[in-house]
């Protein structure tokens, strides 16, 4: 079975979609299963001319918002680059963010299509001030969900939260597949490690919506009450320079160390002691569970997909975003409690063992795949 997994970025771009499927790839590389991959170089920008005409509602009534105007570019881009560079057939085509759904089905309208939609950009924006809720952008970044539902064969996402989230835009919420994103297994390897000082980390974009402000006064709030602590920022985005100046300000800079983008931080994730993320918003939080396979204690917010990932109090601690002193209260806990942090993150690593191995994971795609194939009626 001929199978074409669609991007967006590039495999090496970080987060949940690039950290999976490069490596389910992998698990599909068999006489049975053909797989390839297909994304958008970051080069390639204002070469598509396609006229764009959707099904299910009229973009041009948004189209004098730039916002709007890059994304319908971004989506012509991609119908171009497609029509350049594929020349094989396939069965079956899973794509993994809107654009590049959208523009498969666009040019292969009679091969199936399964979209997964693995995180809200309308969300993003307005928690990072780009746009305001209610107006143009939101309302036409929400019309693309009905879109999609009407071009896709399966509808699916990677958590209850986010398809309860999608309901009130598509026609047939009862109809979204679940399946969560899975991580190889043999990439997350802990490491037994004896820390003096505790170390946290977070992976993450630098951006408003991922509550870094919030960790860093949460932070600040452990320091005054005389906790020892070393935070390690892993990533890169706009707010880095908001960030390190609010560090300053706060007198925790000395114990705060960013490194700026890596490629493969799970290489030396398991060396760190307390994960922590307090997001405004996430659909799943991949980061989480590669950190869980990376035994570390977690510390989240109560928000989107992080709560199916952790049992506050089981497998890590829970608290509301925003809230800097029940997050400073919450690292208080495992920072002070060697053995307490000990039992939620082993609790955390069995927990994602058994429910986000990329075994598993492809396991499930596989059997989706297979109502597909062909000759076989859907």
């Amino acid at each position: 079975m001929n199978l074409l997994q669609a991007l967006f970025f590039p495999p090496e771009q970080p987060g949940g979609v690039s950290s999976m499927i490069p490596y389910l790839q992998e698990r599909f590389r068999s006489s049975r299963w053909d797989m390839d991959l297909f994304w958008l170089p970051k080069r390639i920008r204002g070469k598509g001319r396609e006229e764009i005409v959707f099904e299910t509602f009229d973009w041009t009534v948004y189209g004098e918002s730039p916002v709007v105007q890059k994304y319908i570019q971004t989506y012509r881009d991609y119908i171009w680059w497609t029509k350049l560079r594929m020349n094989k057939q396939y069965d079956l085509i899973h794509a993994h963010h809107p654009i590049a759904g959208l523009a498969m089905k666009k040019i292969y309208p009679d091969i199936p299509l399964i979209q997964t939609l693995h995180s809200s950009y309308e969300r993003e924006l307005i928690l990072n001030g780009v746009i305001e809720e209610g107006g143009v952008e939101h309302q036409f970044l929400v019309s693309i969900y009905r879109e999609l539902e009407h071009a896709s064969d399966r509808l699916m996402t990677v958590s209850r939260s986010f398809a309860d989230y999608l309901a009130p835009y598509i026609d047939h919420p009862d109809q979204i597949g679940i399946i969560p994103n899975g991580f190889d297994e043999k990439r997350f390897k802990p490491v037994p490690h004896d820390n003096s000082i505790p170390q946290l980390v977070t992976v993450t974009r630098l951006v408003p919506a991922k509550g870094i402000d919030t960790l860093f006064k949460a932070c600040a709030e452990l320091k005054s009450r005389g906790h020892e602590y070393v935070l390690h920022i892993i990533g890169d985005g706009p707010s880095r320079a908001e960030l390190e100046l609010l560090a300053q300000e706060l007198g925790i800079y000395n114990e705060t160390i960013f490194y700026g983008y890596t490629l493969h931080p799970e290489e030396f994730m398991p060396f760190f002691d307390i994960f922590v993320l307090p997001s405004r918003a996430e659909a799943f939080g991949s980061v989480f569970a590669e950190a869980a396979l990376s035994c570390l204690a977690l510390v989240g917010t109560n928000v989107g997909g992080i709560p199916e990932q952790i049992e506050d109090g089981v497998n890590g601690l829970l608290v509301n975003p925003e809230d800097q002193l029940a997050l400073a209260d919450a690292l208080e806990k495992v920072i002070t409690d060697p053995g307490y942090r000990y039992e939620l993150s082993r609790s955390a690593w069995d927990k994602a063992k058994s429910l986000y191995s990329l075994t598993r994971v492809a396991n499930e795609l596989k059997k989706i795949y297979l109502q597909y194939q062909p000759g076989t009626k859907g």
